[in-house]
């Protein structure tokens, strides 16, 4: 399947870059040079990515991305920031980016996040032309709408950024079944580097704080001590 991206980045060099290595892997690339460009190029056709830089001139790529995701349709938001930025990271996580990549880039570690966000987009389209998207998960006082994406808790809608429901997801269609942290990047992020497995501890301890009473005494997604992670048995 062909897909199509949209790099907003002001640095030409690294625009350049992305795109050569997106075009590499077959995929359509247009370039905006600034936010502004970048939501008009959105607002003219529909893509399967976004990759935003944070540090852009005039709207910057925090506000591109809560814009974008003001809009009727999903499309995936991969963040470039500076390696030091973990607050932009964290704000643009929960603004809605679905991952991030630190500057200076990693080419393979960029492709292989984009290829998994796009092996992502593919599964939620094939389930949606199969009319599988009509799944509802319940765990407890939890419940998961699959296809619209939505958690509700106790009667109060819970929400999460996209790589939170995901892991969410994962851990309720398993209930009782432990993941380590590998096993978790692997399955839910799409990839596994060597030293990202805080990724999965940060995203663990948000969702925590989003559907635990008592993150401290969680009854939802248990730690495993010496293994990983789960969710109670249903």
């Amino acid at each position: 399947m062909k897909h199509s991206a949209l790099i907003v980045e002001d640095n030409s060099d690294i625009a350049h870059l992305v795109r050569l290595h997106l075009q590499d892997i077959g995929c359509e690339v247009d370039v905006a040079g600034n936010g502004e460009e970048g939501m008009r190029r959105f607002r003219a056709r529909s893509y399967d990515l976004v990759i935003l830089d944070i540090m852009l001139p005039g709207v910057d790529g925090l506000n591109v991305c809560r814009t974008l995701r003001t809009g009727a349709d999903y499309v995936p938001i991969l963040m470039l920031t500076a390696k030091s930025s973990e607050v932009d990271r964290v704000v643009g996580l929960e603004m809605g980016a679905d991952d991030y990549v630190s500057k200076p880039l990693s080419v393979p570690e960029l492709l292989a996040r984009v290829k998994a966000l796009f092996r992502r987009t593919d599964a939620l389209k094939e389930q949606a032309s199969s009319g599988s998207v009509a799944e509802t998960l319940r765990q407890g006082d939890l419940t998961i709408d699959v296809g619209k994406r939505r958690v509700n808790l106790g009667g109060r809608e819970v929400t999460l950024t996209a790589r939170e429901f995901d892991l969410l997801l994962h851990f309720a269609r398993q209930p009782g079944r432990v993941f380590t942290r590998t096993q978790l990047l692997d399955r839910v992020w799409g990839y596994s580097h060597e030293g990202y497995e805080h990724t999965v501890n940060s995203h663990i301890n948000r969702l925590r704080a989003k559907i635990e009473s008592d993150p401290a005494k969680p009854r939802y997604i248990l730690t495993v001590w010496g293994v990983g992670y789960k969710i109670a048995d249903a």
